[in-house]
């Protein structure tokens, strides 16, 4: 989110997960963006020397909390009509108010600057479905994730090559895509996948008209994101959901809201939040929008995620 693994940028639960993958850059409604961007380029105050940080009693003060958003279908973005919405907006506003800050305020930019822009001040959270790894676990501290996902790939009506796994791809010499910057570049690789022939496309539309295309026999992305996309394609489907292997063991992401390492307070408070809403089943029904499934619901934590 290169290798997008190891970048500090980017079913059910596998009990053998591991860590490491991040979640790569889809930068569909980037443009619708621009007219926001203005917006958020002032910064916010700088942190304070309190232990634990006094962010969360500086927004209630000011009612308003600026998100870092990617403008990635479904997790952060401006619909049609130049609204905010997403996954993590939709869930921001929910925890937000809970903690007594009405507002939500974007601030767009492209992935790889969302951790960038959060510990310059740009921001005061990431709110965008961001995957959590000990990488990136160095620089910011996460919530705890609120989904979980797997991959899924792209391939032609009836799945011609019979491509349900990386390994596949390798074994069958399959022509394979992915996303810019996408984790998925390194799971391939991983597998046996040399890396020059990867065709890297924009995002998960270009990946479908790349197959339907036939310039390419499969294109790897997220299960929620691939699933979403040939939902009106005649030409293409995606495969079952499945766990990439990473270290020869299967991996579960997870995603979650970022915060600057001295903003301890505010992050404790949205996971006491977060974890309200999971139990209630409410933040099942803030993501079912967005194509999320009660599968992709978890219990992961980002203690977890971030290696323990």
């Amino acid at each position: 989110m290169a290798p997008p693994r190891r970048s500090p940028q980017s079913a059910q639960r596998s009990p053998e997960h591991i860590h490491g993958p991040t979640r790569r850059s889809l930068l569909a409604g980037v443009a619708a963006l621009g007219a926001l961007g203005a917006a958020g380029c002032s910064r916010v105050a700088n942190a304070s020397g309190v232990e634990g940080g006094d962010l969360l009693d500086r927004l209630r003060a000011q009612g308003v909390v600026r998100l870092g958003i990617a403008g990635e279908i479904p997790f952060g973005y401006i619909d049609t009509d130049g609204q905010l919405t997403g996954e993590a907006p939709e869930l921001a506003k929910a925890i937000f108010k809970r903690l007594g800050v009405d507002k939500v305020q974007p601030v767009p930019t492209e992935f790889g600057s969302l951790i960038p822009g959060l510990n310059s001040q740009q921001f005061d959270v990431v709110a965008a479905g961001m995957y959590v790894n000990p990488e990136r676990c160095e620089q910011v501290i996460f919530a705890d994730p609120d989904y979980q996902m797997l991959d899924s790939f792209i391939v032609r009506k009836g799945n011609p090559k019979g491509l349900h796994s990386y390994k596949d791809v390798v074994e069958k010499k399959a022509k394979f895509a992915t996303g810019t910057g996408y984790a998925e570049i390194q799971y391939a690789v991983d597998a046996g996948y040399k890396q020059g022939d990867i065709l890297i496309v924009p995002d998960q539309v270009a990946g479908l008209n790349a197959v339907e295309a036939g310039r390419v026999d499969v294109f790897a992305g997220t299960a929620l994101t691939t699933r979403e996309v040939v939902k009106k394609s005649s030409k293409a489907e995606a495969t079952k959901p499945f766990a990439p292997l990473v270290d020869g063991k299967p991996h579960v992401d997870g995603g979650a809201f970022a915060f600057r390492k001295t903003e301890t307070k505010l992050r404790d408070a949205f996971n006491v939040e977060l974890r309200k809403l999971k139990k209630s089943g409410e933040l099942f029904r803030i993501l079912k929008p967005f194509g999320f499934t009660k599968a992709e619901m978890t219990d992961l934590t980002a203690k977890e995620l971030c290696g323990g």
